[in-house]
């Protein structure tokens, strides 16, 4: 066969035999995807037990990839964190005040009649240590926030005028004003942010460092920005307990947030405070009734103990007056006269004496409870107070 007709054939087979279509390959879930899966199957809650510390570590990595993927339904949010047990990954219910439509609250473009806490800012030169810059609308969002919260029935207060730690350090400070909702005290400070730039040494610094050890060069030098922070702190945080301008959300924005914020704090104040009464009252319920019942069993154990008091008196009297017998059994060898005289003298009084200890000669009826104590209710209460369910 020659070469043209070698390749005639080739070409009539491949025509003749159709090609197969390879099968589509099965799509791979993402981690994120089969960890929903996996939270599904298990009713929401699952722990990683890995058999290797690194493997069991890639998951606070995973879980914040599951967190910015989108993928998790807005009404669920993923929880994690260490336990004894190991990794905890839950997904609960979003929560109805994070899905709120939250009414925007409106900041003035001046102040006509400032709020009374805002009035006590304005008195001081440099309120807050705020620059010139930023002074005016941070007084005009103080206002604002203030406004709405009044509308709440909070009450607030001025604290100082002070200034606040930098930005870049802890905050921790006297409030500049304080709002209470539901009897929690808010602490709001309001912080001016700062701007870092690295820091170039000054000939002086480098030959001051150069002589001296101790000399310590800055890395960075801050400068005031036209951005401010609004820190809170008291109660139980809910959505977050700063708020700062960015380029996406001006603190205008996010007011509405704060206003809902202290509310929270307020209602799970109220909550706890509520919660805390009713633990009282159960106590004092409890301890009441550990006393009802240590009074009934102190009464039961003086009873018992006079029942054992009497029977060890019976007892006694058995003895003697068995003893009193074999006395009058051996007068009777004695010859009479004084010599029998005075041993039946001795077994009469002897007679009498056991008489009046034998607790069966007399009235037999229940004992008198002994007047009772404080203290003498403490081994019957089984580790209660006897002055108090507080104490």
């Amino acid at each position: 066969m020659g070469k043209d007709e070698t390749s005639s054939v080739k070409a009539a087979t491949a025509v003749s035999s159709p090609r197969t279509n390879p099968r589509p390959r099965k799509k791979t879930k993402t981690v994120t995807e089969q960890l929903l899966k996996e939270l599904a199957e298990a009713g929401g809650r699952i722990v990683k037990r890995e058999a290797t510390g690194r493997e069991t570590e890639k998951w606070p990595i995973r879980v914040a990839t599951a967190r910015r993927s989108g993928k998790i339904p807005a009404t669920k949010e993923l929880h994690a964190g260490w336990r004894h047990e190991g990794y905890e990954i839950r997904l609960v219910d979003t929560p109805a005040w994070r899905l709120a439509v939250l009414p925007p609250v409106p900041v003035p473009a001046w102040l006509p009649t400032p709020h009374p806490v805002v009035r006590a800012l304005q008195a001081h030169t440099q309120p807050m240590a705020l620059t010139k810059a930023v002074q005016g609308r941070a007084l005009r969002l103080i206002h604002a926030l203030l406004t709405a919260m009044q509308k709440h029935g909070y009450v607030s207060a001025f604290g100082t005028a002070d200034s606040a730690p930098a930005s870049h350090r802890r905050r921790i400070g006297s409030p500049h004003f304080t709002v209470t909702p539901q009897g929690q005290r808010c602490d709001f400070l309001i912080l001016q942010e700062q701007d870092r730039a690295d820091h170039v040494p000054t000939k002086k610094e480098l030959s001051d460092a150069e002589k001296h050890f101790w000399v310590r060069i800055p890395r960075y030098d801050y400068s005031p920005a036209e951005r401010l922070r609004i820190c809170v702190s008291g109660g139980s945080r809910h959505r977050a307990d700063e708020w700062a301008d960015t380029a996406a959300r001006p603190l205008e924005d996010q007011l509405a947030e704060i206003v809902q914020e202290v509310g929270l704090r307020g209602e799970a104040a109220e909550r706890t405070r509520l919660a805390d009464l009713e633990a009282a009252r159960e106590k004092r319920l409890r301890w009441e009734a550990a006393m009802e019942q240590a009074k009934i069993d102190y009464a039961e154990a003086a009873r018992v103990q006079r029942l054992e008091a009497q029977a060890e008196a019976w007892r006694r009297a058995a003895g003697l007056a068995e003893y009193i017998d074999a006395l009058r059994l051996h007068s009777q060898t004695l010859p009479t006269g004084p010599e029998r005289d005075e041993p039946e003298a001795w077994i009469a009084w002897a007679s009498d004496h056991v008489q009046r200890l034998n607790p069966l000669n007399g009235t037999l009826r229940l004992p008198d409870i002994p007047e009772r104590r404080a203290d003498d209710l403490r081994p019957f209460l089984h580790g209660w107070n006897p002055y108090g369910p507080g104490l």
